[in-house]
């Protein structure tokens, strides 16, 4: 006759109770896990939810900062854009103003020096402001062709 299989757990050694216990314990927190059972004596979930919490709101931050180093890059573009146009502005007109005086009939003929004195005066009063903008290496020598005044003071 057949010994029912429940029996067989009576003839166990300690060794053979203790590896029954094990996987015994495994099947049941197996089966609870997959019902949806946890169990957290230490509270490792709320800490692991804190920290999620936490670097989802560095990420945000992260994220806001590089979308207003963006825009400032845009913006800084546009003005060094504005700057460009300004420049190259102002370079025609300097062309135009330096053609038109090089063809003018009196460009060859000294200026009167009450006239010079006076504009380099005002060359004066501009420079003191805006120092940055008069630049002192240019009262040297223009070059040969120019009868260009020193942009010192008058006197």
């Amino acid at each position: 006759m057949r010994r029912p299989a429940f029996l067989y757990l009576l003839s166990l050694k300690a060794w053979g109770w203790v590896a029954a216990a094990i996987v015994s314990l495994v099947l049941v927190l197996g089966v609870g896990r997959g019902l949806g059972l946890r169990w957290d004596p230490l509270g490792l979930d709320w800490r692991r939810l804190d920290a999620a919490l936490v670097q989802a709101d560095l990420a945000r931050r992260d994220a806001q900062a590089r979308t207003l180093e963006i825009q400032g890059q845009i913006e800084q573009a546009r003005r060094v854009e504005t700057v460009h146009q300004q420049t190259l502005a102002v370079e025609r007109i300097t062309a135009t103003a330096v053609t038109q005086a090089r063809s003018a009939p009196d460009a060859h003929q000294p200026l009167d020096p009450a006239r010079a004195a006076r504009l380099s005066a005002h060359d004066d009063g501009l420079c003191r402001l805006s120092p940055d903008v008069c630049d002192p290496a240019a009262s040297g020598d223009p070059g040969p062709g120019h009868d260009a005044l020193p942009s010192g003071p008058a006197g």
